[in-house]
């Protein structure tokens, strides 16, 4: 791919992955429930077999930004793109990329942004996991894979560049064409800067920090040979401006920090198999709040997308899957309540 000179889009750093308090509720249904087999509830995989780890290591890779270091016997192995869930120590859970090497088995490292307006997660994280202390992970799961590719374009906003780092490193290794278009609120800002400017030069490596630059431009992109794959994580501004300035019939490979909405569309009905009941989810209602009216006793937790927690069985209808974690084949069959909803006039859930 011929060399050129990439720019880049101005964003504002925010947290990788977002989730919510963990539901403290009992698992006991609170209704009758039929002697059928066992329904499908919560994600149930291996990765989200829970696993002890040691805060090994801390560090400050730029300002806001804390790197965690996190020790344990028998983690999973991992590739570029993949995530795990932390389980802070107030039972908050939130999701974060893996950001270190994958050939380092005894060890998964992440880092986070303190999000002074957030909902507590991060500034948990900053103020409270200290080396010595022990967390729960969850994972690892990977919805953001690295495809061989002779050649790559990457686009990382503040902290999106923490699931793009070791994927350069793999690019770099394997001898593909990459270059790396970074952005955020100012250098000191951009973790990882160092490294990545060590790795790719000056060549390959474009830096625009915003109170140094104005709005890029992003038309290099429509003129990207087939061959390139083009992969962006950071805030939704940032991906929407990457997909628009893709060549029609393409699409860049994305990462978002929050799922889509939980709402809008139009109102469906819902019929709850197992329990003999029918419901309305309005427009500006979630289905996961429509079925706990009925069924307050259904397990949830992160309300985002990201946990699996509220996954359940579809008998019936068409879903509108707005979820961050299962698989086209999970999809099939089964939904996450919390955010996705239906795409027609009715759904039939073996609840």
């Amino acid at each position: 791919m011929p060399r050129f000179t990439t720019v880049a889009l101005v964003a504002g750093a925010a947290l990788l992955v977002r989730r919510a308090v963990r539901s403290r509720m009992s698992t006991a249904p609170l209704w009758p429930m039929p002697a059928l087999d066992t329904p499908v509830s919560g994600y149930g995989r291996g990765s989200t077999v829970p696993r002890k780890v040691l805060v090994a290591g801390r560090a400050t890779p730029a300002e806001g930004v804390v790197e965690l270091r996190l020790e344990g016997a028998g983690l999973p192995a991992w590739q570029p793109g993949a995530h795990v869930d932390l389980v802070l120590p107030s039972g908050l859970v939130r999701q974060y990329s893996l950001c270190g090497d994958p050939d380092d088995g005894d060890a998964y490292t992440v880092a986070t942004r303190l999000i002074e307006d957030g909902r507590g997660g991060s500034r948990e994280v900053h103020e409270q996991l200290h080396e010595g202390v022990e967390i729960e992970i969850r994972g690892p799961r990977n919805r953001f894979p690295l495809v061989d590719s002779p050649a790559y374009v990457f686009v990382a906003g503040g902290i999106g560049i923490t699931p793009v780092l070791p994927m350069l490193r793999a690019a770099e290794a394997a001898g593909a064409d990459w270059r790396l278009v970074y952005c955020g609120r100012s250098r000191a800002t951009m973790p990882y800067l160092e490294e990545i400017t060590r790795l790719g030069g000056d060549d390959r490596v474009t830096v625009v920090a915003e109170d140094e630059s104005g709005f890029p431009e992003l038309e290099f992109l429509g003129r990207l040979p087939a061959d390139t794959a083009v992969y962006c994580c950071g805030p939704d501004g940032l991906m929407d401006a990457v997909g628009a300035a893709m060549p029609e019939g393409r699409a860049p490979r994305l990462e978002r920090f929050t799922a889509a909405a939980t709402v809008g569309g139009t109102a469906f009905e819902v019929e709850l198999r197992r329990s003999g009941r029918t419901l309305t989810v309005a427009a500006d209602q979630s289905l996961l709040s429509a079925v706990r009216e009925e069924l307050p006793g259904i397990t949830y937790s992160c309300r985002q997308g990201f946990c699996g927690t509220c996954r359940q069985r579809v008998l019936e209808g068409e879903v509108d899957h707005r979820d961050e974690l299962l698989t086209d084949d999970e999809r099939a069959d089964s939904m996450l309540i919390c955010v996705s909803r239906c795409s027609g006039k009715r759904l039939v859930l073996d609840l």
